[in-house]
């Protein structure tokens, strides 16, 4: 693929996306409160290996 049909692709997808009325199928809440537990599980895991600071 080249840049130009790269470019064309994620343009006839991202304006597919636009002219469905905005509605998506994910939560806005659930999705940020999943990515919140992630992170926090993340710094977690990381602070347990890193006992010697």
């Amino acid at each position: 693929m080249t840049l130009p049909d790269t470019v064309h692709t994620l343009t006839l997808l991202a304006s597919s996306g636009a002219q469905e009325g905005g509605e998506h199928g994910a939560n806005p809440y659930v999705t940020g409160g999943g990515a919140l537990l992630a992170l926090l599980l993340l710094l977690w895991i990381t602070t347990r290996f890193n006992r010697d600071r």
